[in-house]
């Protein structure tokens, strides 16, 4: 990965948005499907273009914590410990968990080095957020991973302040746990900061699927034991904590019955396990449109064989979405425009 800053990636289209019966509007990007041993199944696009996973690297963001031989005495639950790996909506059910989490670690709000935005849960659902209303660090839609952190600063005995600084022992461990995943050497991993200011760790594409797809495994992992599968079942069982209302990854969830382990990043970052088949996926979209990343990765599900007929389903309105002006007219949709190539046989 010498270099990878400086390299521009191969992306192809992977979408556009009509207007008036002609494109004008060209997204480009690159899709990765790969097994749990690294072998590239199909692809689109650049498949080694080296991306930041943002939010899609919080399962593995959560392993060291999970794997922690005293972390059963924190007493997290399955829901807890989805919200880890969450990009949550702020909705009062993810407050208020996180608030019981930073209890029963000994910890407050305050320590929470993430920042503060309004609830996700507003644009969501379409709604405007009061002027008079007030938001803390719990809101913020990483609050649940920065609690994780502040658990793992804790059962690692090592400092709370700072956690977030790339050679904090939490972050040490993480780094470590991507690392192990992915296949990519430690230190072959780019550093960057992440929108919640803790460290994230770009790679390329297709190590973030093969990444998902060794979440699948039913064996213990060699390293970090039985902590893969208790995050899969965490997620797969929680999947409004991992969430939130009237969101993509919940739409994922629920249309692949506990096959989907579905993990969204922003700037149009997506990453997914399918159990059943034990692959990983990952799409990056590159201009972070996220009306183009629904698109593709329904579109990827559809010709993976994944899904069949969407009407009626959580992913229809995901398809083909209309684009629609403020009075409320449709004047186009964002469509499709790739096809998934098979890998040669080795």
């Amino acid at each position: 990965m010498t270099g990878a800053a400086l390299r521009v990636p191969g992306h192809v289209p992977l979408a556009v948005a009509t207007r008036g019966g002609i494109v004008e509007a060209v997204h480009h990007g690159s899709i990765a499907v790969v097994d749990a041993v690294g072998r590239t199944l199909h692809a689109c696009g650049d498949s080694q273009a080296v991306i930041f996973p943002r939010s899609s690297l919080k399962p593995f963001q959560a392993m060291p914590l999970i794997a922690h031989p005293q972390f059963v005495r924190l007493q997290f639950t399955g829901r807890e410990i989805a919200l880890c790996c969450a990009s949550h909506s702020g909705e009062p059910r993810h407050a208020e968990a996180v608030a019981e989490m930073l209890h029963k670690i000994g910890c407050k709000q305050q320590d929470l080095q993430c920042g503060t935005h309004p609830p996700l849960y507003f644009e969501a659902m379409g709604i405007r957020p009061r002027a008079e209303d007030i938001y803390t660090p719990v809101h913020h839609n990483c609050s649940g991973k920065h609690t994780g952190m502040l658990a793992l600063s804790a059962l690692l005995e090592a400092p709370v302040d700072g956690y977030v600084e790339i050679d904090h022992p939490v972050q040490r461990a993480i780094r470590a746990a991507v690392a192990h995943f992915s296949g990519v050497p430690a230190t072959d991993l780019v550093v960057g900061i992440d929108g919640c200011s803790a460290p994230n760790f770009a790679l390329p594409l297709a190590a973030l699927a093969r990444a998902y797809a060794r979440l699948g495994r039913t064996d213990p992992d060699g390293k970090y034991g039985e902590a893969p599968r208790t995050i899969v079942e965490s997620m797969v069982a929680h999947p409004e904590m991992v969430s939130g209302m009237k969101r993509m990854d919940l739409a994922l969830a629920h249309a692949g019955h506990g096959d989907f382990v579905p993990k969204s990043g922003a700037e149009a970052v997506h990453a997914m396990l399918v159990r059943g088949r034990g692959i990983g996926i990952a799409v990056k979209v590159a201009d972070g449109a996220a009306r183009a990343l629904h698109v593709v990765i329904v579109e990827t599900l559809r010709q993976l064989g994944l899904v069949g007929e969407l009407a009626d389903t959580p992913l229809e309105c995901h398809a083909r979405p209309p684009i629609r002006n403020w009075r409320g007219v449709t004047t186009g949709e964002v469509l499709p425009v790739f096809a998934l190539t098979p890998a040669s046989p080795a």
